[in-house]
């Protein structure tokens, strides 16, 4: 079933990911709408985990995705808030954190998985999230959200590890600067997010996607972005390891049950994460820039391929 379909309820997801993650996503995005012949702006729900909150954001605001290609490729685009969005975003590296512990509730929390547990270890971030704020003043300067009415940005809470979707129904009030900031807040990266009295982090740290927020909705179908997570153990040597074991690997099974939960809701999904080719390119650190373009060229290799073969097999993974 494709775009043509008038009454198809499609939603999009986009999980975590960083400056790479960011531009695989940027190159899936332009293969999901060739393929299905459809305009993720028109996805009856947006929803994005740090770096995805930042490409939500911008689809929520009427960005498209020929621009958001041209943006990754340095060429002129027409939004003026998109220019230098790519050269003010942070380097490879973080700056010197804080001393102590980010949150020893949260390394306390029995309720919470190891590795979002052990994310309150992790001393607090001393980067600056300027460029995020100037991104959602650009894009939204008169409205405190985006004009896609269902934008969801995907943060935690880092004393009970509790996912929120801002912008969803119920979810806590904030601007979207605020919201952008929190699910872009890398523990021993960023500082905390405080929101309604609560501090908040990257989403990330709880689950790659948070695909299975959108279960409730019954959708039609879902399209799942996912370069922090891969289909199959994805074998590694040197540095690579330790992403692959500790945050790979936690990260593909919390997405593995979450679209089973989405799909027992009676959902297709449509699931692109990245493969062993993409993982050469992009090596271990996922911030590291100067790998962005060569990460943009091998997503538009892998994903059409993925998108046309899970079509054409029913769109059954």
């Amino acid at each position: 079933m494709t775009s043509s379909d008038r009454h198809l309820r499609r939603g999009l997801v986009i999980g975590c990911g960083g400056t790479l993650g960011a531009a695989w996503a940027v190159a899936a995005l332009a293969a999901v709408r060739d393929a299905l012949d459809w305009d993720p702006r028109e996805a009856d729900v947006l929803v994005g985990t740090s770096a995805g909150a930042e490409l939500v954001t911008m689809l929520g605001s009427g960005v498209g995705v020929d621009e958001l290609v041209a943006m990754q490729l340095g060429e002129q685009v027409a939004h003026s808030a998109l220019r230098t969005h790519l050269a003010d975003a942070p380097g490879r590296f973080p700056p010197l954190p804080r001393l102590g512990f980010g949150s020893r509730r949260m390394v306390r929390n029995r309720g919470a998985g190891t590795v979002t547990a052990l994310s309150g270890l992790l001393p607090p971030g001393g980067g600056d999230a300027a460029w995020l704020d100037r991104l959602a003043s650009g894009v939204a300067p008169d409205r405190a959200w985006v004009a896609h009415p269902a934008t969801w940005l995907v943060a935690m809470d880092y004393d009970t590890g509790e996912r929120v979707a801002f912008g969803s129904p119920g979810a806590p009030e904030a601007t979207l600067s605020q919201a952008l900031r929190a699910s872009w807040a890398i523990p021993g990266w960023f500082p905390p997010v405080r929101i309604g009295g609560r501090r908040f982090v990257d989403g990330g740290a709880a689950s790659t996607a948070s695909a299975d927020l959108v279960a409730p909705l019954e959708l039609d179908e879902l399209v799942v972005l996912a370069p922090m997570a891969s289909t199959g153990r994805v074998p590694a040597r040197g540095a690579a390891r330790l992403e692959r074991l500790i945050l790979r690997g936690w990260m593909s099974a919390g997405l593995d049950a979450e679209l089973d939960a989405v799909r027992a809701a009676g959902t297709r999904v449509i699931r692109l994460d990245a493969t062993a080719e993409d993982l050469a390119v992009m090596g271990p650190n996922f911030m590291d820039d100067r790998r962005r373009l060569a990460t943009l060229e091998s997503s538009l290799r892998t994903t059409r391929a993925a998108v046309a073969r899970q079509i054409e097999n029913g769109v059954t993974r």
